[in-house]
């Protein structure tokens, strides 16, 4: 199945059966799991895949749980919040498979957290900022490490059309190992500013969100309302390597470094082959042998185990890539 963010369709080849003739036929870009929609029911066009996806494929996706959508919520969204409850961000996930237990949705697009405010402090990603409104953003010219941004968004296994409803909220919150928003916003120092029910919030950094495979510290009737990147992270020199078994395929391990201008020490940012984010920190540039000891003491059970990749295969990645990393960077790398 394809699914990466191609710009023109490509063409899908059909061998006729009892005949010589090949017919090209163009693939249908209606046809994706995670497609955008922001209705509980949409109709699917006739696709040539009809065998794999059943649910979907020249029919319509319901989720037939579903008994009331609240358009308009209050701010806190949470103060309506009852078990049953989802929070609709982008949808990309919420529409692409059954869900259930589900019986409402909260539709947060009303609230208008949308926002991409550059300020000395550094970037504000209102949750609800779009893929492709990240991707597009001007940043200044003294944030270098900005250009992770595009590097973080273009490791999305999605096509462009997840791309302009996806948000950065949701893709943090759904808190899956290969969650590029959340390797961007780890690796950059973030802070998630998390909005209570009651109206009150509370901060976390963002290497403490997520504890585990779809699994993070919200509690219920809890949203991610704003993630706080600072200046002083956007600041620095940076690196990454990130491995997939296909070319546009989910990460099997992406890692981010960086580094401070003038400076030799080393942050390092291990996601998708572990269960949850790892930052490794250094007051100056390890040695080789020290560095890969950070790694091998890692726990065995946070190594991510799934058809992507062993958890010994990923182990093996982040040792392999955190030595070309280290050599990057202590040899003057990307400023």
């Amino acid at each position: 199945m394809y699914s990466g963010a191609a710009r023109t369709a490509p063409k899908m080849l059909v061998l006729l059966s009892n005949a010589v003739k090949v017919e090209s036929v163009p693939l249908n870009f209606n046809f994706f799991p995670g497609i955008p929609v922001r209705r509980v029911r949409q109709h699917c066009p006739e696709s040539p895949y009809d065998g794999e996806n059943k649910s979907r494929t020249g029919r319509h996706l319901d989720l037939n749980t579903i008994t009331e959508v609240v358009r308009q919520p209050l701010d806190p969204p949470g103060a309506q919040w009852r078990a049953g409850d989802a929070f609709l961000a982008g949808g990309t996930w919420l529409f692409s498979d059954q869900q259930p237990e589900l019986r409402r949705l909260i539709d947060l697009m009303p609230l208008g957290w949308d926002s991409l405010t550059v300020t000395d402090s550094g970037l504000e990603i209102g949750a609800m900022c779009t893929i492709r409104d990240l991707h597009a953003l001007p940043a200044p010219a003294d944030w270098p490490a900005a250009a992770l941004f595009t590097t973080s968004c273009e490791a999305f296994l999605a096509s462009f059309k997840v791309w302009n409803t996806a948000t950065v909220g949701g893709n943090i919150c759904m808190s899956l190992p290969a969650g590029p928003m959340i390797t961007m916003t780890v690796a950059l120092e973030a802070t998630y500013t998390l909005l209570s029910p009651d109206g009150s919030e509370r901060v976390v950094d963002a290497a403490d969100f997520i504890t585990g495979n779809n699994a993070n510290v919200l509690a219920a009737g809890e949203v991610l309302r704003r993630i706080d990147i600072p200046a002083s992270a956007l600041r620095k020199r940076h690196a990454h390597r990130r491995f997939t078994l296909t070319h546009l395929g989910r990460s099997t391990i992406f890692m981010i470094a960086t580094q401070r201008r003038d400076a030799d020490d080393l942050l390092l940012t291990i996601t998708a082959g572990t269960t949850r984010p790892v930052r490794l920190a250094f007051d100056v540039m390890p040695a080789a042998d020290e560095l890969a000891r950070s790694i091998d003491g890692l726990p065995s059970e946070l190594w991510f185990d799934d058809p992507n990749g062993s958890p010994d295969h990923r182990h093996h990645l982040a040792t392999y890539y955190a030595e070309q990393i280290r050599a990057e960077l202590g040899s003057g790398g990307k400023s």
